[in-house]
C-alpha cells in the first residue's frame, strides 16, 4: 500500500505544484490591493453600488456591499469565491484519473498481475489523492501567508489557514465524486465531464439562489452552498464541513466497492453495458 501511495503522489507532483502555485499566485496578486481599496472606501462603495446584483451574487452576500471594505469581505469577494472553482479543476482531473487513466492505457492490469490486493492498491491511491489535495491547499495558503505579512490586513497566518479548510473540503468532495463516476462510467472523460458540469452548476446555482428563491431549493443540494470561504475566519461551521467530508468519504467507499467487484479492462475505454430484454 505504501508503494502505491508513494508512486501515485510522485506521479501527481506536477499537478500539485501547478495548481498550488496557481492558487498562491492569485492570492499574492489580490491581497496587496487591499491597502489601495481601504484608503479610498468612498470610491470603492460607489463602484460596488454600480454593479448589478446578479454580478455581486457570484462573489458573496449581495445585501451588504459595505462588507467589501473589511479584510474578510475583500478576501471573500476577490479570492475565496473563486478558489474552489480553480482548485476544483485539480480535483476533477486527479479524481477521475486516479485508476481509470491507468486502466485505459493498459497499465492497471499489469500492476494487478503482481501480488497486491485491489483494496491495498485502492487505499494507497486514495491516500495519495488526499495528501495531494492537502498539498495544493498548503501551497496556496503559504503563498498568501507570505504577502499577508506586508499587507494592511489585521489577519494572522493562522487565521488565514482556517479559511483554507473549507477549500480542502470542496476539493475532496469533487475528487471523490469524480473517482466514483470513473468507476461507474465507461471512460475517464465521461466522469471528468459530468463532474465538471456539476462543479459549474453548483457554483452558478448557489450564487443565483441568493437572488431567486425558486432556485434556492436546488442550490441547497449543491456542494458550493455549504462552502464558507472567508467566513471561516470568524470560526468554522463544523456541521457543513463534516457533512461535505462525510459525503466525499461515502463516494470513496462506493468507488472501492465498485472497483473490488468489477472486471478490469486490459486497455481502452469500456461500454455503457445497456441491457435490453430479448424477445422470445
Amino acid at each position: 500500500m505504501l508503494t502505491h501511495f508513494r508512486y501515485t503522489l510522485r506521479r501527481m507532483r506536477g499537478q500539485i505544484l501547478g495548481w498550488g502555485v496557481g492558487v498562491a499566485l492569485l492570492g499574492m496578486l489580490i491581497i496587496p490591493f487591499y491597502g489601495v481599496f481601504a484608503e479610498d472606501q468612498a470610491q470603492l462603495m460607489a463602484m460596488l453600488e454600480s454593479y448589478p446584483p446578479e454580478f455581486l451574487a457570484f462573489f458573496g452576500d449581495v445585501t451588504d456591499t459595505s462588507a467589501m471594505t473589511t479584510p474578510r469581505g475583500f478576501l471573500q469577494y476577490y479570492f475565496f469565491s473563486m478558489v474552489p472553482v480553480l482548485a476544483g479543476i485539480f480535483a476533477l482531473a486527479a479524481g477521475s484519473g486516479l485508476l481509470a487513466k491507468d486502466e485505459e492505457h493498459g497499465r492497471l492490469d499489469l500492476i494487478m498481475a503482481h501480488p497486491v490486493s485491489r483494496t491495498a492498491l485502492f487505499v494507497g491511491r486514495v491516500l495519495a489523492l488526499a495528501a495531494g489535495s492537502m498539498a495544493v491547499v498548503f501551497v496556496g495558503w503559504l503563498g498568501c501567508a507570505i504577502v499577508l505579512q506586508g499587507s494592511s490586513m489585521d489577519i494572522g497566518a493562522g487565521e488565514l489557514a482556517m479559511a483554507f479548510v473549507p477549500v480542502l473540503a470542496q476539493i475532496w468532495i469533487y475528487a471523490a465524486m469524480a473517482l466514483l463516476l470513473s468507476m461507474l462510467m465507461p471512460a475517464q472523460r465521461f466522469a471528468l465531464m459530468v463532474t465538471g458540469v456539476l462543479l459549474a452548476a453548483s457554483y452558478i446555482l448557489s450564487s443565483l439562489g441568493k437572488l431567486n428563491p425558486n432556485l434556492s431549493a436546488v442550490a441547497d443540494l449543491m456542494p458550493y452552498a455549504y462552502y464558507q470561504g472567508a467566513a471561516a475566519l470568524s470560526g468554522l461551521d463544523w456541521g457543513s464541513l463534516l457533512g461535505l467530508l462525510a459525503v466525499g468519504n461515502l463516494c470513496v467507499l462506493l468507488a472501492w466497492w465498485r472497483f473490488a467487484h468489477r472486471d478490469i479492462r486490459v486497455v481502452g475505454e469500456g461500454s455503457w453495458r445497456l441491457w435490453f430484454p430479448s424477445r422470445r
